[in-house]
């Protein structure tokens, strides 16, 4: 796989490409707290299926910059960074694919773009529209007195002591009980307001079929050099975020779209009613539920995730 590092949107954004040269551009955009190698079974597929295939490393995570201030990672920035580094390689059209938190910026990338984002694909989270108050209020009001990762994520900070005081381990927690070895995920167990992230969470005994010691190591590389404070930085903007998309409140997402989430993923149980009116904002959208699979779906269920992929894009995008 080659790699370049881009000068746009007043950051360095390094990218991985593989697939022909001139194979039509797909974008793999991944989530926290993960990288690059997030993608490790689906850029190869569809460089073989004849796409040019795009996997940055995010803003704020390994190679690619990690400003300090959390106000440089609001999502129409995120966004920014892509439609940039489009821009520079000369896109006039593409496919976006993003998991966890690069659902939401291959959602927003579709929707600002609609004429060049021809299809898009999302993992774990899936697009229910600008909310009607401030997303932080709401959060604050329904746990006020019990914790929540992302109320806990808000000061700059208290979760990077926590998770950069042993990177190793607080990856291994965190991948292991968001997986499908742990139903439901032990962070949304109930414990007091003032508990940390890992606390309670259930060790692992291994490592798990998806997940190498080799494979591993490439995430924890990721971490090794900012930290986690520019990944953190992405939490702490869900008001901004509110703010800067009122003009895109009550846009649909008119292109074709693909959503994947796991049966044991515990977004899928946090975002219920979310899933319930996506059709009515992404009318063209196809839905499947991965079985035995919780929130690391492109990895967990890798083979079913390339088989739902690919055939999208061949339906919607062909190479």
């Amino acid at each position: 796989m080659e790699i370049h590092n881009y000068a746009v949107n007043d950051i360095n954004l390094c990218v991985h490409q593989t697939g022909p040269e001139h194979g039509r551009p797909v974008w793999l955009l991944h989530g926290f707290p993960e990288c690059w190698h997030s993608w490790r079974y689906q850029a190869p597929a569809l460089a073989a299926a004849g796409y040019r295939v795009h996997v940055p490393e995010m803003r704020g995570y390994g190679r690619s910059d990690a400003p300090r201030d959390p106000a440089a990672y609001d999502l129409l920035t995120l966004c920014g960074d892509i439609r940039a580094a489009m821009d520079h390689l000369g896109q006039r059209e593409a496919a976006v694919v993003g998991h966890d938190w690069g659902a939401p910026v291959a959602w927003h990338t579709a929707l600002l773009e609609p004429e060049r984002v021809k299809a898009v694909a999302a993992m774990s989270v899936p697009f229910g529209g600008r909310p009607k108050a401030s997303p932080l209020s709401y959060m604050r009001k329904l746990f006020e007195n019990r914790f929540h990762y992302i109320l806990y994520f808000q000061r700059p900070g208290v979760a990077e002591a926590e998770l950069e005081a042993d990177i190793r381990r607080s990856l291994r927690l965190i991948f292991h009980n968001w997986s499908g070895a742990v139903p439901g995920g032990s962070f949304l167990r109930e414990k007091p307001a003032d508990a940390r992230l890992l606390d309670g969470a259930a060790e692992p005994d291994g490592w798990p079929t998806w997940m190498s010691e080799t494979d591993f190591e490439e995430y924890v590389k990721t971490f090794e050099g900012h930290g986690f404070h520019g990944a953190l930085n992405w939490y702490r903007n869900f008001d901004r975020n509110w703010e800067l998309t009122a003009p895109l409140d009550g846009r649909r997402i008119e292109q074709p779209a693909l959503f994947l989430v796991g049966d044991k993923d515990p977004v899928r149980l946090l975002e219920a009613k979310t899933l319930e009116r996506m059709p009515t904002l992404v009318p063209k959208v196809e839905q499947h539920v991965l079985q035995d699979c919780g929130h690391w779906t492109q990895v967990e269920q890798a083979e079913a995730v390339n088989t739902h992929l690919l055939g999208f894009l061949r339906r919607h995008y062909p190479a």
